[in-house]
C-alpha cells in the first residue's frame, strides 16, 4: 500500500538531493529512481574508495553537480536551473573523530551549508517540500535510559553533534523568519513544509567510511586483520539504512498537503534494536560465518581517543503516530542483509542488481 503510495506521489517528482554521492545519499538515489522520481544531485566527489555510488553506476543515472555546500552562489543556480519541487538535505562532514580534527571545517559544511540550502529555498518558488537530515546526536547527552523526544534540549557534545544542533536551529530561524513557521503558508501564500529528522545509527551495504563499526568489520575481513573495537560497551539505535531513507520520502509525501505534519522527527529502532556495539559485531560476524564458513574473531582495546557517548536511545512515538510508521527489518535481519551485500561485493558480484533487490524486498513489506 505505502509502496504504491510512493511510487504514484514520486513518479516525475523533481527532487533535489545534496550529499548524493555520500552512502545515504545513493541509496536514497537508488530508491526515489525505482520510484520514477526526477533526481538531481548536488555533492562532492564520493567520500570514499570504493563508493556505492560508483558501484551502482549513478554518475551516469543521475543529473549532478559536483560542487561544495558552502558555495551559495553555485547552490543557487542550480536551485534555479531544476526548479526542485522537493528538496532532502544530506551534506555533511559526518564523523565524529573528524570533527575533534577539524572543527572549523565541519561547522562551515554543517552550519552554513545548512544556511546556504534554505536561503536557496526561500528564493525558489517551485520548493514545496523540504526534509533536513541531521542525527540523533543533537541532543545535550545526559546517558538517560529513557529515549530522547523531540522536545529534549539540544545541545550535541562534540563539533559533529554541535554542528548538527545548529543546523536544526538553522532551520528553525529560517522556518519561523521566513517560509510560513507552523502554517506552511507564507505571507506571499507560498506553501513550504520544512522538517528536520534526527535518525539512529544507520548500517547498510556498502558504507565504505572510516571510523565506523560495520565498514571496520569488512575490512577486517577483506585484510584478515583482528578487528579492534573500541567502545564495546557503547549502546547506540542501530538501523538498517532503507528504515530513515524511506521515511524522509514518507514525511517530504505527507507534509505536501498537510502542514501539520512538518516538524522534527526522531527515527530509531525498537527498544530491544538498542544494542551494545559488541553485541552488534558479534551478530555480524554470526551472518557472515553462516554464509562463508569462516569464522572472524575481535578484540576490544580502547585507543585514547577523544569523548563519546556510552548510551543514546531515541523515542519515535511521533513519528510512529504521525505516519503509522514502525520499522520494517529489525536490528538482526539489518546485518544478515548487510552480510549479504558484502559477500556478493567481495565476490564481484553486480552490486547495483544486488542494491536494488534489497530495496524491492524492503518496500514490498
Amino acid at each position: 500500500m505505502k509502496q504504491m503510495k510512493l511510487q504514484e506521489f514520486y513518479k516525475n517528482k523533481r527532487v533535489l538531493i545534496t550529499g548524493h554521492t555520500g552512502f545515504k545519499g545513493a541509496w536514497m538515489c537508488m530508491v526515489l529512481k525505482s520510484l520514477g522520481a526526477n533526481v538531481y544531485g548536488y555533492a562532492m566527489e564520493p567520500p570514499t574508495s570504493p563508493s556505492l555510488y560508483e558501484l551502482c553506476g549513478l554518475r551516469d543515472e543521475v543529473k549532478s553537480s559536483t560542487a561544495d555546500i558552502r558555495d551559495l552562489n553555485r547552490l543557487r543556480m542550480d536551485f534555479n536551473s531544476f526548479r526542485p519541487e522537493i528538496v532532502i538535505h544530506m551534506a555533511a562532514q559526518p564523523i565524529v573523530r573528524e570533527s575533534y580534527r577539524d572543527p572549523v571545517y565541519t561547522y562551515e559544511v554543517n552550519v552554513m551549508g545548512t544556511v546556504h540550502l534554505m536561503e536557496c529555498v526561500r528564493n525558489c518558488p517551485s520548493v514545496r517540500s523540504v526534509v533536513n537530515v541531521t542525527t540523533d546526536k543533537v541532543y545535550l547527552n545526559r546517558e538517560w535510559e529513557r529515549g530522547y523526544t523531540e522536545e529534549d534540549e539540544l545541545n550535541g557534545f562534540d563539533p559533529y553533534s554541535n554542528s548538527k544542533s545548529c543546523s536544526e536551529l538553522v532551520t528553525s530561524c529560517y522556518k519561523n523568519s521566513f517560509l510560513g513557521g507552523n502554517t506552511g503558508k507564507t505571507e506571499e501564500g507560498r506553501e513550504v513544509r520544512i522538517s528536520t529528522c534526527r535518525a539512529g545509527n544507520v548500517i547498510g551495504g556498502g558504507d565504505f567510511a572510516a571510523d565506523r563499526i560495520i565498514p571496520d568489520c569488512l575490512r577486517a575481513i577483506e585484510t584478515g586483520k583482528e578487528l579492534v573495537v573500541r567502545n564495546p560497551s557503547s549502546i547506540r539505535p542501530y538501523q538498517h539504512v532503507l528504515e530513515p531513507v524511506v521515511v524522509y520520502l514518507e514525511l517530504a509525501m505527507e507534509q505536501w498537503d498537510n502542514a501539520a505534519l512538518a516538524g522534527s522527527y526522531n527515527i530509531g529502532p525498537k527498544d530491544q534494536d538498542c544494542w551494545t556495539t559488541a553485541e552488534l559485531v558479534t551478530t555480524y560476524y554470526e551472518e557472515w560465518e553462516k554464509l562463508t564458513g569462516q569464522h572472524i574473531h575481535w578484540e576490544e582495546r580502547h585507543d585514547g581517543g577523544p569523548h563519546e557517548a556510552n548510551l543514546l536511545k531515541l523515542d519515535c512515538r511521533k513519528l510512529c503516530e504521525n505516519l503509522c510508521w514502525k520499522p520494517v527489518w529489525n536490528v538482526r535481519t539489518a546485518l544478515r542483509k548487510i552480510a549479504e551485500w558484502n559477500c556478493d561485493y567481495l565476490a564481484g558480484e553486480n552490486m547495483r542488481a544486488v542494491t536494488q533487490r534489497q530495496i524491492d524486498e524492503y518496500l514490498s513489506l
